[in-house]
């Protein structure tokens, strides 16, 4: 009788032990993280968009927001401290906080980027050969619905 007793005992304990370790989440390793030369890859694709993108605020041709907006992707994924840096910096920070958080776009860079397209396409015009001239006005057109078709932000 005190072999059985000792025999339910010894099942409650592992049976509690199945119940208990059911319960509790599996312990997963820490993700691997990528390989240095993925990361180098990352930041400095990274660096060439933001450096296109400074670029277009002088350059009519470049827009400046899709090109910080690709840095941002490309910091994330090769370096978190080149995403804060991003992130906290005093002109771009907002422009991608935005992005993440509503996938939207102030109504002030909407404007300023159709008055620029509008005006370096007609430029372009003007000054390229009559058989492709259309071409930048075209693009800057497909660029410009697809901007008019993302929300605005509510930041002033």
């Amino acid at each position: 009788m005190v072999r059985q007793n000792h025999d339910n005992g010894a099942l409650f304990v592992i049976a509690t032990f199945h119940l208990l370790s059911a319960s509790l989440p599996p312990t997963l390793p820490p993700p691997p993280s990528r390989p240095r030369w993925l990361r180098w890859f990352w930041l400095i694709c990274g660096a060439l968009s933001l450096l296109l993108g400074v670029i277009g605020i002088a350059l009519p041709l470049l827009p400046t927001t899709p090109f910080v907006l690709l840095a941002a992707y490309c910091f994330s994924l090769g370096s978190a401290r080149y995403e804060q840096w991003l992130l906290n910096h005093p002109r771009f920070g907002p422009m991608v906080r935005d992005w993440r958080s509503q996938r939207a776009v102030p109504l002030r860079a909407k404007q300023v980027a159709w008055g620029t397209m509008t005006l370096s396409s007609f430029i372009a015009w003007w000054f390229m050969p009559p058989n492709i001239g259309w071409v930048p006005g075209a693009c800057c057109a497909l660029v410009a619905l697809w901007m008019w078709r993302l929300p605005t932000s509510d930041r002033r």
